[in-house]
């Protein structure tokens, strides 16, 4: 494992208790981080956060409750006194289906947690890095996001979605040493699978020229990367993990 240097940093990862945000906030405190999980499930973060270790803490949060995540942001602010990194992390599928099969309400889950969610953090977060003149940014997208998958439109628009936001708020905040960049990985097998027909695994298994699903181990890697001081000139840009999928 390369080291990355995220020593006295304090992190947010969304969706930290499992799949690539568990990866994510393990990779971090290797690196010297320490980090406040935020997710829905409380148990499932509580228990990722003690087999991690202390320098981890669980914070129950709805990302698209405006003033859920305002107090999560300040339960974090008084545990490590700053936010150094946030990881726009979680997010959800919803059910596969061509476009005039799929409900609105689904439709409107999915865009709520993966593309409200990451608005409303960010919201609440970025005010603690101008203060500080200091932060990183991750957002998670997808290939799906610079593609469309077919039978999983409202997927692929809300990861679409959160490019476009990566880019806007990058441009944004350029001058203040607080960074933001999205990486597109491919799919990796984690409990989001769950949320899929194999049908739509299958499809996505055929595009990626590498023969393979992303593992969480190597998305956390390029993802600490982009949370380090080290990435230092990047800014609303969107970096592949897709295994050769992507073509530009």
């Amino acid at each position: 494992m390369n080291q990355i240097d995220l020593n006295n940093r304090c992190a947010v990862v969304t969706g930290g208790a499992q799949g690539f945000g568990r990866a994510i906030t393990e990779r971090f405190v290797a690196s010297g981080a320490r980090v406040a999980i935020w997710d829905h499930d409380l148990r499932l973060a509580e228990k990722t956060a003690k087999e991690i270790g202390d320098a981890v803490i669980a914070v129950n949060v709805d990302i698209a409750d405006a003033a859920a995540v305002e107090q999560a942001r300040d339960a974090t602010l008084k545990a490590f006194g700053r936010i150094d990194i946030l990881v726009n992390n979680a997010g959800i599928t919803g059910k596969n289906g061509p476009v005039w099969e799929t409900d609105l309400t689904d439709w409107q889950r999915v865009m709520r947690i993966n593309l409200d969610g990451p608005f409303i953090c960010c919201k609440a977060v970025v005010p603690t890095m101008l203060t500080q003149k200091y932060g990183r940014i991750v957002n998670i997208a997808s290939i799906a996001g610079k593609e469309g998958n077919p039978n999983a439109a409202h997927y692929s628009a809300s990861k679409a979605g959160l490019i476009a936001l990566t880019k806007s708020l990058g441009k944004e905040l350029a001058g203040h040493d607080i960074l933001v960049n999205a990486v597109t990985p491919a799919a990796a097998k984690t409990a989001i699978f769950d949320q899929m027909t194999q049908t739509h695994i299958d499809f996505m298994l055929s595009k990626i020229p590498k023969g393979r699903f992303v593992l969480v181990e190597e998305l956390a890697a390029m993802v600490s990367w982009l949370a380090s001081a080290d990435c230092a000139f990047s800014t609303g840009a969107v970096f592949d993990i897709s295994g050769g999928r992507a073509t530009y």
